[in-house]
């Protein structure tokens, strides 16, 4: 009894500091949060309470780890916090939430090599993907979606009339969009970030003035720029999809209409597959427009490519134009012009959505040479 008092003793310290109650130098924090580790382990064996905080205190090590470079060392004290508070998880709903919080913090550091430093997917999604994850990251990448989704389960088996847990199982899916979005599977991240945003919306319109509300304007608002994001990953196909599924927003379908656009979807179609009156879409055409990044690079004789000055890139804002179409005029403007390298000479086109090397990939793309497979404009699907 004595070894357990005075670990939950420490542990109250330990608390203060990490709340910023208690004011604390980096060493004598690092200090205490070893000696409460290590003060834990004992009555964890047998003592629900101390085995979940064991593992939640475990999880504050893994942060600390990260925080200073150590993803390795952050990965295992994870794993092994994970392991004491799984077990004390069905013992308590706030463990329960501990062990919840864990998972995603574990999910979010083995997937951390598949985003940039702004959290958005390194390597292209889907059928876009002009190269991809290695297999190591791959795999860790699979864990961290295993992770999330058990999360996510451990969040909604909870009870839901608590606002604690409905907000906790919004963030678990925005946390399993990103993971979603990282692997490639661009329609099931934008679902899940569209039922996060609905969850979010809830939660603020039920109590508006409450001390939670900021943060769900703040996660509102970062789902709404994610969705507007990805939605340049999807196919037609995927949007009809969502659009089936009521997971396609009023405020992104003009969105969604100039994305099938780009790819070649003709206005007859978008109007009848997404369940839009012909006048809707013509006019989310024209007014929404879209802008096209390009550049036209030739390969040198040491066989690297190259732009040859300024005039062979640009940006441009469209309206209610493909991809193929403002490529193909891009093509006839470069073939008269005193910047074409000649026939039988390698040259390429690639026209991007948003930004030049758009992770989407290319929305559309030409090789011309003596050896280039077809000469034909491929549009590439997204």
């Amino acid at each position: 009894m004595g070894q357990r008092e005075a670990a939950l003793r420490l542990d109250g310290q330990w608390a203060g500091i990490r709340s910023g109650e208690r004011e604390a130098a980096y060493g004598e924090a690092e200090a205490l949060l070893g000696e409460l580790i290590a003060a834990l382990r004992g009555p964890a064996g047998t003592d629900p309470e101390c085995a979940a905080r064991l593992g939640l205190r475990l999880g504050d090590l893994a942060a600390r780890r990260f925080a200073g470079g150590d993803r390795a060392g952050a990965l295992a004290a994870v794993e092994e916090g994970l392991g004491y508070v799984r077990r004390a998880a069905g013992y308590s709903p706030q463990y329960a939430r501990w062990y919840a919080r864990l998972l995603i913090n574990q999910g979010v550091w083995l997937a951390w090599p598949l985003s940039g430093p702004d959290r958005l997917p390194l390597h292209p999604l889907g059928a876009a993907a002009e190269d991809g994850p290695g297999a190591m990251e791959r795999a860790a990448g699979e864990r961290a979606l295993d992770l999330t989704r058990t999360a996510v389960g451990v969040w909604s088996g909870l009870d839901q009339e608590d606002p604690v847990n409905r907000r906790g199982l919004a963030q678990a899916l925005v946390f399993l969009g990103d993971r979603l979005a990282e692997l490639g599977l661009a329609e099931e991240a934008v679902a899940r970030a569209v039922e996060a945003e609905g969850a979010f919306r809830a939660l603020l319109l039920a109590d508006p003035g409450s001390a939670g509300a900021a943060d769900a304007e703040e996660a509102l608002d970062h789902i709404g720029r994610q969705l507007e994001l990805r939605l340049r990953f999807l196919s037609f196909g995927s949007l009809v999809g969502l659009r089936a599924r009521g997971l396609l927003p009023g405020r992104l379908l003009p969105q969604a209409v100039v994305a099938a656009r780009i790819q070649g979807v003709p206005e007859e179609e978008l109007a009848a597959r997404l369940h839009l009156g012909a006048d809707q879409v013509r006019t989310m055409l024209e007014v929404t427009p879209w802008r096209a990044v390009w550049r036209f690079e030739a390969r040198g004789a040491d066989g690297l490519w190259e732009g040859r000055h300024s005039g062979w890139q640009g940006s441009a804002e469209l309206r209610n134009r493909t991809a193929e179409e403002f490529g193909a005029e891009l093509v006839r403007g470069f073939r008269m012009s005193s910047r074409y390298p000649g026939d039988g000479t390698h040259w390429r086109l690639r026209v991007w959505w948003h930004e030049e090397g758009d992770p989407a990939g290319a929305r559309f793309r030409l090789l011309v040479g003596p050896d280039a497979r077809g000469g034909g404009p491929e549009t590439t699907p997204s």
